[in-house]
């Protein structure tokens, strides 16, 4: 059984920590795609995206992922990921994106820039 897809943000100046839970797909891409934007346009340049309640992802939350890594870099930033999933870190693993994304298994460690 799935969670619910949610989101939920935190911001401390230009750090900032974005949870998604549930399914992230072709339906609610869309969503994280608008958070993203914001965060970033926000002033956030360290971001930290935790998947450790994500249940599935496909290749539309991929590319909103891959997105936002281009705008945040364009501000000298960088995306942590935090997954400890087994499915999830085999899609970021076949699709070569934990070589774009640090992997870390917890906050504490992703929190380091």
């Amino acid at each position: 059984m799935s969670v619910e897809f949610g989101l939920h943000t935190e911001q401390y100046d230009d750090l900032c920590k974005l949870s998604i839970a549930g399914e992230v797909d072709v339906y609610t891409a869309p969503r994280l795609k608008e958070a993203l934007i914001a965060l970033i346009g926000g002033g956030c340049i360290h971001l930290i995206v935790d998947l450790e309640a994500v249940d599935f992802l496909d290749s539309s939350a991929l590319g909103v992922l891959v997105g936002a890594l281009r705008r945040i870099r364009e501000r000298n930033g960088a995306i942590h990921i935090v997954c400890t999933r087994g499915s999830v870190l085999k899609l970021l693993k076949i699709t070569r994106l934990d070589e774009a994304f640090p992997v870390y298994e917890d906050l504490e460690k992703a929190a380091v820039f």
